[in-house]
């Protein structure tokens, strides 16, 4: 039903819809009558005869994506939970692969990098907001993100940022005002970095991710292997909307329960190389 649910959004089309679904209208419109009785509240309405969402509907479909998207996680076995920790382990023929591990904050004083350690203190003299005095000296190394009907768009990539090494600072620059999945290397974006990412949203604190896996890199864009330590924080724009802030260090001791030391050993390879390049440009 969820399912149907979706789909009928997506597309306000019943005809497209069912044939995405391989059900019959009748099926379709029952799935979702049982869904506007179970929440007792109408999730569509016909306006000369095309369909739309109401403000309930509207509401309630971003929660649906999310629920069909963990189910599918499950039911595969690529999600789950360490010590209470979200874990996501994902594998494909071609040979991609995304593996993220979720770490307590604790992690940051005990194993993390400097520009961690620096980026919570600083987070945390300037209350979260980012055009603070106090959040300047970090500021550089930061990917900014805005959260605009239901799409995360890329408000600001730092010229120091990991970001801006890994694909070269004119991409980099030409990043903001994109969506998420429109980003270099984030054709792939998937049910885990949305999942940390709407968790952020929701507690607007902080939250720390290892990851795992491959993204283009070079004049050939051709698919490396990346491994990197995340700190999301949740911060506030001048204006008082919300504003999150992601951190990436690459120099950071992996630690993703099962991942394959060689995958490691490939990216901290890629990284040299990366810096290097970086180094002779400036």
């Amino acid at each position: 039903m969820l399912r149907s649910f979706v789909t009928l959004a997506d597309t306000l089309n019943v005809s497209r819809a069912v044939n995405e679904l391989g059900v019959t209208r009748q099926t379709l419109r029952r799935h979702i009558e049982l869904l506007e009785e179970a929440r007792g509240k109408p999730l569509f309405y016909l306006e000369d005869r095309q369909y739309h969402l109401t403000e309930d509907g509207q509401c309630a479909v971003h929660e649906a994506r999310s629920l069909l998207a963990r189910g599918r996680a499950w039911l595969d076995g690529q999600a789950g939970h360490r010590e209470g920790l979200f874990n996501f382990s994902f594998n494909r023929e071609d040979g991609y692969y995304y593996h993220l591990q979720q770490h307590p904050i604790s992690r940051i004083w005990t194993h993390e990098g400097p520009i961690l350690r620096e980026t919570i203190k600083s987070w945390a003299l300037s209350e979260g907001q980012i055009e603070h005095p106090a959040f300047q000296s970090v500021r550089p190394h930061a990917l900014v993100f805005r959260y605009i009907d239901n799409y995360w768009l890329c408000a600001e990539v730092g010229e120091r940022s990991d970001f801006a090494h890994w694909y070269g600072w004119s991409w980099a620059r030409s990043s903001v005002g994109l969506k998420i999945d429109g980003l270099p290397g984030a054709g792939r974006f998937n049910f885990s970095a949305a999942q940390s990412y709407d968790e952020l949203r929701a507690t607007q604190g902080l939250r720390l991710d290892h990851v795992a896996t491959q993204m283009p890199h070079g004049p050939e864009d051709k698919m490396r292997p990346i491994c990197f330590a995340r700190l999301l924080l949740g911060s506030r724009f001048p204006d008082g909307s919300f504003a999150m802030i992601s951190m990436v260090d690459r120099t950071s001791q992996i630690d993703i329960p099962g991942l394959d030391p060689r995958l490691v050993e490939a990216a901290n390879g890629i990284e040299t190389v990366a810096h290097e390049i970086v180094s002779r440009r400036a």
